[in-house]
């Protein structure tokens, strides 16, 4: 590993200025000359060789708010402007306000980096909030008071020498160990979400966690703290970043080992909870999704099962993530949902419970997990009616004429625009459920299915429309618009599912006359009923006061 950081043409030049900055500041009357590090992760990275556009600059006697009030007035200087190319301008500077006051950080863009300045500091935690009391600190307390040892390390602006106030932060990086610089115990008990950070950066780096932090991640007293003291936000924002990152597999393993499922996906004061069994089995599905996403499959009858299920269901670059987030709540599969509040209704499924209160997901990743779960058994059913017609020659190819068109357009319609990632739950929902020995004859199913799938044209049959609409309809069995509308449309989309070589809209209303026409009769028997009802109902009522008159 490096031990010396090359900085690039834009680095460069930000340190100079900086510096510059700095001497100004010493120039002036009643000021010192501050002190300047590059800090934490942007240290790390480029001494693993990774470009980063993140720069956090710590000050060691004044806030960061206060440099960047310098920083400005320096730009502004006639013999500034003439110095630097005008490219090195600010194009923001704004004062964090959820700091303290006497420690406001700034932000600002400057030559296509992102900079945060930020003072040197010193933390002390009480006891029931993650969110510490600060102070103006040495390098090493800045240090010691970080996640990591790894992200502890500074870039001294005057010097170009690196600093490690921890003394492990070279050894961690070269072993590949996360380890926290103060007792782990103490540092997860003071900020719990720091165990989440543990699992991102270890994931993140290829890093293993220290045995020690791995006991104190684990410690039941550390998620009571957890519970009382990070917000089901922060939960979300550092969930998001593991499976948007470059190792989800290892993040959720990492969940996994350490016990950590029941206090990170699912929500707090429920007394529902995935079953043993299926957290036991979580690993086949992280695994397999993983294989997936890599398309790492034996070949079957000269062609890749793996490889038709990836390639199918991953439609767009987004997908990827989908697939992890669904994946994290495969243990709820099976769970179902509590009872409706109101007579009639339908309750959410409990795994979307779980992502909302949980990880507070937003509303689309809550209606892609609900869809999931609740669409997993349709998805079981659709794909045994293709694999239950027998094989041909070829396992991954059926003949068109085996299998109804209609009822698996339906289906896809009903499982709507994220119907892959619907399939990639059951998948995965199917393979933890199954010994291992079975799951290459499953894939071959899923793989033969979606063929099936792909030779009908039915891929995107979500999107198909009515070659009618109602007001044609209405026009043309010379009626008025109702409820049966909806069913002739449903009546007429089942037909272009099953003649899909026949486009006319004659032909779509002519050989569906009749049924439309009972549908008609039936909406219009409806309607009667009711208004005959309505109008017994008025006569009982004219009775009854009648009678009391």
């Amino acid at each position: 590993m490096r031990k010396t950081i090359t900085l690039s043409e834009e680095e460069s030049t930000l340190r100079q200025l900086l510096l510059d900055v700095s001497n100004y500041i010493g120039t002036l009357d009643g000021q010192s000359r501050p002190q300047l590090r590059f800090t934490g992760g942007w240290v790390r990275d480029k001494l693993l060789g990774v470009g980063s556009k993140d720069i956090d600059i710590a000050i060691d006697s004044m806030t960061g708010y206060h440099f960047g009030l310098f920083m400005k007035q320096y730009l502004e200087q006639p013999d500034t402007q003439a110095k630097y190319p005008k490219s090195v301008k600010l194009s923001k500077i704004e004062a964090n306000p959820d700091k303290s006051k006497h420690l406001e950080t700034t932000t600002a863009h400057i030559m296509g980096l992102d900079i945060d300045l930020v003072n040197l500091r010193k933390e002390t935690y009480t006891e029931h909030s993650r969110n510490p009391q600060m102070e103006f600190g040495t390098p090493q307390d800045d240090a010691l008071r970080r996640d990591a040892t790894v992200n502890a390390m500074f870039y001294h602006l005057d010097t170009s020498e690196i600093e490690d106030f921890t003394g492990r932060g070279f050894n961690d990086m070269e072993r590949g160990m996360i380890k926290t610089p103060l007792s782990p115990y103490q540092t997860f008990k003071d900020d719990p979400l720091r165990v989440l950070r543990a699992v991102r950066f270890a994931s993140r780096l290829g890093y293993s966690i220290h045995p020690e932090d791995e006991r104190a991640m684990s410690d039941p007293a550390i998620w009571e703290e957890f519970k009382l003291k990070i917000t089901r936000e922060r939960v979300g924002i550092e969930i998001t970043k593991m499976l948007r990152g470059p190792n989800p597999r290892q993040s959720l393993h990492l969940i996994d080992r350490l016990g950590l499922y029941k206090t990170i996906f699912t929500f707090p004061g429920s007394k529902s909870s995935p079953p043993g069994t299926a957290l036991s089995n979580w690993q086949k599905a992280y695994d397999q999704l993983q294989a997936i996403v890599n398309a790492e499959s034996e070949e079957l009858n000269g062609q890749n099962a793996m490889a038709i299920v990836t390639s199918t269901l991953f439609n767009k670059p987004e997908d990827v993530y989908s697939m992890w987030l669904l994946c994290a709540f495969v243990p709820w599969a099976r769970v179902g949902r509590p009872a409706p509040k109101k007579p009639g209704g339908v309750a959410p499924t409990l795994a979307k419970m779980s992502a909302q209160e949980g990880i507070k997901a937003d509303n689309d990743s809550a209606k892609l997990i609900d869809n999931a779960a609740s669409h997993l058994e349709s998805i079981i059913q659709a794909r045994h009616a293709v694999i239950k017609e027998g094989s041909t020659t070829n396992p991954l190819k059926r003949k068109q004429d085996n299998v109804s068109r209609q009822e698996q357009g339906l289906f896809i319609r009903e499982w709507g625009s994220n119907w892959r990632c619907s399939v990639m739950y059951a998948i995965l929902t199917e393979i933890s459920e199954s010994a291992p020995e079975q799951h290459h004859e499953l894939l071959e199913q899923y793989a033969r299915w979606l063929s099936t799938l792909k030779d009908l044209d039915l891929l995107e049959a979500y999107q198909l429309k009515p070659l009618v609409d109602g007001k044609k309809l209405a026009k043309e069995f010379e009626t008025k618009d109702g409820p049966w509308v909806g069913k002739a449309l449903k009546v007429i989309i089942a037909w272009q599912l099953r003649t899909p070589e026949n486009l006319s809209p004659e032909a779509a209303i002519g050989e569906n006359r009749e049924q439309i026409t009972g549908l008609i009769q039936e909406g219009n028997h409806a309607r009667t009923s009711d208004v005959n009802g309505e109008r017994d109902g008025q006569k009982g009522k004219k009775k009854k006061q009648g009678k009391m008159t």
